[in-house]
């Protein structure tokens, strides 16, 4: 079984690409939302964000996501720290579901390949790349942010022109109509290949 990385930057649409291929059965895998959950379920982890943030960090045993939010934003040792803990927990349950999986390859979701230099971890890499208009308007639709904090993240990532050389597959996902025939077209190309 093939390990497909999707990633983009933030409001690219990986989430709505990721859905595509899962209506093409194709098994999914989420990392941000996993980490989340995770996040709120594991006691290792609840104990070690409070060591690290103090009990701000949880609001009667959920994450507080806000002040997480506010604490690593400026604070890049903090939000490594953060990780650090986090992440092997997440990558232990991803391999744990891998095992469980019955396709072909599934797709793993994820927004920061590049910029952890986790390429080697995947057999294809699909990138999924919008304006930044589009992508600005989108994650204000969808969260309670800022324009600014908006195009903070977007500067700390790599820009797409970079992460497109890397990839494997692009998919352009400002119409959804043609992003969905991409995503028929990458899962065509992927099912002949891997047969």
């Amino acid at each position: 079984m093939k390990i497909v990385g999707l990633t983009g930057g933030i409001g690219s649409g990986k989430t709505t690409i990721a859905n595509y291929f899962k209506s093409l059965g194709v098994p999914i895998y989420i990392a941000d939302k996993e980490a989340k959950a995770l996040m709120n379920r594991s006691k290792v982890i609840k104990r070690k964000l409070k060591e690290l943030f103090g009990d701000a960090a949880y609001i009667e045993g959920e994450l507080n996501r806000p002040f997480l939010a506010s604490q690593i934003f400026a604070d890049k040792d903090l939000l490594q720290k953060m990780n650090a803990i986090v992440h092997p927990k997440v990558a232990s349950h991803f391999r744990r579901w891998l095992k469980k999986q019955k396709a072909s390859y599934i797709i793993k979701e994820v927004a920061i390949i590049f910029e952890n230099n986790l390429e080697s971890q995947y057999d294809f890499i699909i990138t999924v790349v919008a304006d930044e208009a589009i992508r600005v308007a989108r994650v204000l639709k969808r969260d309670d942010t800022s324009k600014d904090k908006i195009k903070s993240i977007i500067n700390n990532q790599l820009p797409d022109s970079e992460k497109i050389k890397k990839s494997d597959f692009v998919i352009i996902n400002e119409n959804l109509e043609s992003a969905k025939v991409k995503v028929l077209e990458i899962h065509n190309k992927l099912t002949a290949v891997l047969q």
